[in-house]
């Protein structure tokens, strides 16, 4: 499970689905003793249709994002669209239990804003930008990486130039150097007696695009697997012809095939 694939949108999924069950534990109708109230436990209709699908519905939605490697289809549903569809169920029932009756209680009245703030994350997560970043930020490398600096350098032990959210080479101007132009003067200075490296080499770079980009499968096929995002590094692992091999944060990997302006790190 790759955690680092979840967005806002689904924290606040988990978030609504946890208060959802807390809920069931409070009293369903309203009564004079917080204990002896009935629950929405005492009432099955209830439990397995608010509480328990909600829950189920959290599940299948966090699950369709963390786990990007497995078939993620029941019975030919999506389990995305499966979870968003009961947890517009959810909300829809809690709704009607919540008007149909004049004696709501604590549990009733919590369920239902978890249940609404349980749909609402479910349809706006992939729409909504601010809910579309990721929930854990990409972790640090504690080792610099092939392109870039020394241990010790700018940004501390370990954190050389070119990976994300570190200190970024520039050039003359203050701009990162696009990809095929001039290195850096510290990078281009050479000892006399050095030889210059083979044409063929090619080692791994950090990189950023100028507007969003599609990244498709190593295998040739049509349907993109991700999509490159300005404004974030990527690490190039391989060259094929114009295009590169990229890897995105949460380590997957895919063919780039517009290289154009292209800001390497």
């Amino acid at each position: 499970m790759n955690i680092r694939s979840l967005t806002r949108g689904d924290g606040v999924v988990i978030g609504a689905a946890v208060l959802l069950f807390i809920a069931s534990f409070l009293n369903f109708y309203d009564s004079t003793s917080f204990s002896s109230g009935p629950k929405a436990w005492d009432i099955l209709g209830v439990v397995m249709s608010v509480h328990i699908a909600g829950v189920i519905a959290a599940a299948l939605i966090v699950l369709s994002r963390a786990l990007p490697q497995v078939p993620k289809k029941i019975a030919g549903l999506d389990l995305g669209q499966l979870g968003v569809a009961l947890a517009l169920f959810v909300a829809w029932t809690s709704l009607w239990y919540l008007l149909g009756d004049g004696r709501a209680g604590g549990g009733q009245i919590l369920g239902f804003f978890s249940a609404l703030a349980l749909a609402g994350a479910a349809v706006a997560g992939p729409l909504v930008p601010a809910l579309k970043v990721a929930l854990v930020g990409p972790p640090k490398p504690q080792t610099p990486q092939p392109y870039g600096g020394a241990p010790g350098g700018p940004g501390g032990p370990g954190q050389g130039y070119g990976y994300p959210g570190g200190p970024q080479p520039f050039g003359t101007q203050g701009q990162p150097q696009p990809y095929g132009g001039a290195q850096p003067a510290a990078q281009q200075a050479q000892p006399s007696g050095a030889g210059a490296a083979p044409a063929g080499d090619f080692a791994p770079f950090w990189f950023a695009v100028p507007v969003a980009r599609p990244l498709f499968g190593e295998d040739g096929s049509p349907s993109p697997i991700a999509e490159l995002a300005p404004g974030t590094w990527y690490l190039a692992v391989e060259q094929r012809g114009p295009s590169l091999v990229a890897q995105t944060q949460d380590g997957r990997r895919g063919v780039l095939q517009d290289t154009s302006g292209i800001q390497r790190g």
